[in-house]
């Protein structure tokens, strides 16, 4: 186990820049990922801590050495990519022992060893079977194994969980937590899916243009995102982002609904945030929204609304849907002290506003 960081890290080819300046340290022993859109430099920044990518400047270390110009076998890591990459005419226990076997460890104690870390995958049945007749959650976990086995100081995950459908995603994900807790390994996991990065994380780094926009807990990366980049982006369904006029103790939007605010540190244009969570819908037969559609999710549902030509997005219990049909009216209101106020230009979440949430009339 050992603390990774990148420091003052930079990879361009030619004139165009893919990570830039990249500041960023993993616990001994946490679980980081890093998420953001395709482009953003995520997978790239993995790359390069794995050795797979050269560094244009700045340094990576893993515990007290500096491997930036390393070789990949000399940086005592483990990778699982998107592609299992398992040998198709080995069994999953010459797959789980091949990394050992490539050591030029004696056969018998690398299929000994094989044997115990497929038992702790749950493969104890799978061992003499071939990749072909596994299914691809199976597939992951012998790729998993392959990994462990070499009791590696860091893991490295390239959206591993990419190539499964849902249910089995949510599964092998519940798995591969299970198993880094276990193992207490240092990991950084890229992927570009926020729920999955919020799930499986001790760590998030959202990332923006090659840069690190916020790096936190997911709590708080969710709860206090830096900007409106980050809080569209963490969350589903997204923040509302919608912009209007801050004066005094009330929010305009242009749609005409006004929200109550505690404020004292800025007044003018500003974006008001609120999460479709916090956005309470009530059927009014004077209301001035529109319900245009619901999206039924068990014991939720996607309230999407027309509010004068903005559209809005509420999740709504379903216990609490009483008069919410598609057609209906309704008035709006925000849970207490859940809405974001960010800079209209900048697009900074403005720090020190906090809001009521009540809808005037």
């Amino acid at each position: 186990m050992a603390i990774v960081r990148f420091e003052h890290l930079t990879k361009s080819y030619g004139a165009i820049s893919v990570v830039s300046d990249l500041n960023l340290e993993l616990p001994d022993g946490s679980f980081t990922v890093l998420v953001g859109p395709s482009g953003c430099g995520k997978s790239t920044s993995l790359r390069m801590l794995a050795g797979l990518e050269s560094v244009t400047s700045g340094t990576i270390t893993i515990g007290d050495r500096d491997v930036t110009h390393l070789q990949p076998r000399d940086r005592d890591i483990a990778m699982v990519f998107q592609n299992y990459a398992l040998y198709p005419h080995l069994s999953v226990r010459e797959n789980i022992a091949f990394p050992l076997r490539a050591a030029k460890a004696d056969r018998g104690d690398a299929l000994r060893r094989a044997d115990e870390v497929g038992n702790s995958l749950g493969l104890s049945n799978l061992l003499s079977r071939k990749p072909k007749d596994l299914s691809g959650g199976q597939q992951q976990r012998v790729a998993i194994g392959r990994a462990i086995i070499r009791e590696p100081s860091v893991f490295l995950f390239d959206e591993p969980l990419s190539n499964l459908d849902a249910k089995l995603r949510v599964e092998t994900r519940t798995e591969l937590l299970q198993i880094q807790r276990r193992l207490g390994i240092t990991s950084l996991y890229v992927t570009h899916d926020q729920e999955e990065a919020m799930t499986l994380s001790d760590r998030m780094v959202v990332m923006r243009d090659g840069r690190a926009a916020q790096v936190g807990t997911p709590l708080e990366v969710y709860d206090s995102p830096v900007d409106t980049f980050v809080a569209s982006f963490v969350g589903s369904p997204k923040m509302n982002l919608v912009d209007g006029e801050l004066t005094g103790e009330s929010f305009t939007l242009p749609t005409g609904f006004t929200f109550s605010v505690t404020q004292t540190v800025t007044r003018g244009t500003v974006t008001l945030g609120v999460r479709p969570d916090d956005l309470i819908p009530t059927a009014a037969d004077d209301g001035d929204a529109t319900v245009t559609l619901i999206e039924l999710l068990g014991p939720r549902a996607i309230v999407t609304i027309d509010a004068r030509g903005t559209e809005l997005t509420s999740v709504v219990e379903t216990s609490r849907m009483s008069g919410i049909t598609e057609g209906a009216s309704v008035a709006l209101s925000a849970r207490p002290g859940t809405v974001h106020v960010f800079d209209a230009q900048t697009g900074r979440r403005i720090v020190g506003d906090h809001t009521n949430g009540e809808k005037r009339h």
